[in-house]
């Protein structure tokens, strides 16, 4: 059972308005009459006969309003407790799990957010940095920074940050080939980059709109793989600033004609906002992006 369907029962069965139920949680109408119709589902039992605009609870709704009261009592006896109120003095407490592309995830935010969790000792982070999308409505994580904005679900969206993508060589790479002066000497590389069928987002199709190349040295789903190639002399291939700048054994190639701009995207399900350990995650990240502008767009 996904238990916190219970919150959005207890507060339609309170109310006996899905209208008043919505503006308590914060959330659509929709949103509670969604969790309602799955909390019905899971326990294989009609909650709340509607009359007009009213919700009435059924029998089995009244059986459960009881459970949920004592669970809810149990609850308020916790937070009450000597227990809960040392966690509280410490700060935000529980799992929080961020979704995030891979290079930003490993790059920049996995230091960010150790940096958290010394900040709040009771916090525990999950990052999931991967190479595909992660989708908040199937509960996959609480917070996800993406490249596209999410246009369906009842969530929270901040435009977190753009950053900026060039093409790269290696040094001894570019020594050993041809020059690159403009676009039609590209013919004479080898490239790096993703895998097509299996690339997770439109936005990082970016070489197609500087070079079609004939063939590939090496592709892979995975951006740092994509790095650790072109580090070894592969072939070039278009990568975060805030990933290759920063190495040495990289140079840049056509830097006003291959330099692309992309935005990531912060967002969380509406209800998390009133969530400590999740709005104070969210506060963070968006603090500590912030002050990466300088890595992220140089």
């Amino acid at each position: 059972m996904d238990w916190d369907h219970l919150r959005f029962f207890g507060e339609l069965a309170r109310n006996g308005s899905m209208a008043a139920a919505a503006r308590r949680l914060g959330v659509e109408h929709t949103t509670v009459s969604r969790r309602v119709q799955a909390l019905e589902k899971q326990l294989g039992a009609v909650l709340f006969e509607r009359d007009g605009s009213q919700w009435r609870l059924t029998e089995a709704g009244r059986q459960l309003l009881t459970v949920f009261d004592a669970m809810q009592s149990a609850v308020d006896g916790l937070e009450r407790s000597p227990l809960a109120q040392a966690a509280a003095s410490d700060g935000p407490a529980g799992l929080v799990r961020v979704g995030a592309t891979e290079g930003f995830g490993t790059q920049l935010l996995a230091p960010e957010l150790a940096r958290l969790t010394r900040r709040y000792p009771l916090l525990s982070i999950d990052l999931l940095a991967l190479p595909r999308l992660l989708h908040l409505s199937r509960r996959e994580a609480d917070i996800v920074i993406s490249l596209e904005r999410p246009k369906r679900g009842t969530v929270v969206v901040t435009k977190l940050a753009d950053y900026r993508l060039y093409l790269y060589g290696q040094r001894e790479y570019l020594a050993r080939h041809p020059l690159v002066a403009r676009t039609e000497d590209l013919r004479h590389h080898s490239f790096v980059h993703y895998v097509d069928d299996l690339l997770f987002t439109r936005e990082l199709q970016l070489l197609d709109t500087l070079y079609r190349p004939e063939r590939f040295a090496l592709r892979s789903t995975s951006i740092t793989a994509q790095y650790e190639a072109v580090r070894a002399g592969a072939g070039l291939a278009v990568l975060p600033a805030f990933l290759a700048d920063r190495d040495p054994v990289l140079s840049r190639v056509l830097p006003e004609q291959a330099c692309f701009t992309r935005t990531f995207w912060m967002s969380m399900p509406v209800e998390s906002r009133q969530i400590p350990r999740i709005a104070a995650t969210w506060a963070f990240l968006r603090d500590a992006v912030h002050g990466m502008r300088a890595q992220l767009c140089p």
